[in-house]
């Protein structure tokens, strides 16, 4: 098993089961593991086109390839629309559909509502549609994604630049620690939300565009970290000894320091996660993040507070965003208690 604890060292094992010992924390990890699971397939789970489609008898995929309607009988060469009634009945007259479970996409409006949209929720929408007509649930189902995909890469990304500009002050010091702290403390004195609203304004914002406009601020939250530890390693016999056996800088800094300074650094990791997707969620909501039309939480938060008649639109996203925010609070506080060695193994 991938658990298994023969494959594992001694102290792995310990923050194993000091990991497992934070039942909060744990159970959070599956509980979003789960969830985010589901929302990585969710062209299979909410989607206006048939998962299979058997006509004459033989079997489509529209989930995967287009067909034009006229493979179904129809008179037109774009693209087929399954919602469509004629396209429906062409189609049930000699074969068959299989939907997914949510039949609609992010982006796919409803024109068929019992009320003027925002429509409360129905059997066919469950958590109801947005003032545009598009299903709430679907759209929480992309967002989600989105959120978690962008917080990800985020994290990663900062880390990178995060742990080796951190390196580099700690371990070299002196007059290269002091200039690089001095601009540090200039570039994070900026107000950021504000310089990223300024530089969504002046171009079209998409997932990269403003991937790359965080990271320039982002990468500061683990650079104290790591350049304390590296600050205190430095001078440690272990380091010397290694100097002395004529090993390079990079080869002391990537092989004996960065792993003890790592251990400091994981447990700072899902509180840059929240970071990144709250940031995300407060551009969306004030208009300068994900192009319009994108499945996004703080756009859906936006809605609400626009369509104060339709409370289904700010419950969802807020528990939605409680939910994802807080099971990643919880797994963080179990990644400390798993590299924290003042903690016995099992005990809290």
């Amino acid at each position: 098993m991938f658990f298994s604890s023969r494959r594992w060292s001694p102290l792995n094992q310990r923050r194993w089961a000091n990991f497992k010992a934070n039942r909060r924390g744990f159970w959070s990890l599956w509980l979003f593991l789960a969830v985010f699971a589901f929302t990585l397939g969710a062209e299979f789970v909410a989607n206006d086109h048939p998962l299979v489609v058997k006509f004459d008898g033989h079997y489509y995929f529209p989930v995967f390839k287009s067909y034009p309607e006229t493979a179904f009988g129809g008179e037109f060469q774009t693209e087929a629309r399954y919602r469509d009634p004629y396209v429906r009945q062409l189609i049930d007259s000699r074969g068959w559909m299989v939907w997914p479970l949510i039949p609609y996409s992010y982006d796919t409006i409803n024109y068929d509502l019992p009320q003027p949209a925002p429509s409360p929720p129905t059997r066919a929408d469950w958590l109801g549609t947005d003032d545009e007509g598009r299903d709430v649930l679907a759209r929480i189902i992309y967002g989600f994604r989105i959120s978690v995909l962008f917080g990800l890469t985020l994290t990663a990304l900062s880390s990178v630049v995060g742990i080796a500009a951190g390196a580099v002050q700690g371990y070299f010091g002196g007059l290269t620690d002091l200039m690089m702290q001095r601009f540090i403390e200039i570039w994070g004195g900026m107000p950021v939300l504000f310089l990223l609203i300024i530089m969504a304004s002046l171009v079209q914002p998409n997932f990269w565009w403003l991937l790359a406009l965080m990271l320039l601020f982002s990468w500061m939250s683990l650079v104290h970290v790591v350049r304390a530890e590296f600050l205190r390693a430095r001078n440690f016999d272990y380091v010397r000894a290694a100097k002395a056996l004529g090993a390079t800088d990079i080869a002391i800094m990537r092989r004996h320091v960065l792993p003890n300074a790592m251990v400091a650094t994981l447990t700072f990791l899902p509180f840059v996660l929240n970071s990144a997707i709250t940031t995300l969620t407060a551009l969306d909501f004030l208009g300068f993040g994900l192009p319009p039309g994108s499945p996004s939480l703080g756009e859906l938060l936006n809605q609400g507070k626009n369509n104060l008649q339709a409370p289904w639109l700010g419950i969802s996203a807020f528990c939605i965003l409680a939910f994802m925010l807080t099971t990643l609070i919880f797994i963080g506080e179990a990644v400390r208690d798993a590299f924290d060695p003042r903690k016995a193994a099992g005990k809290n």
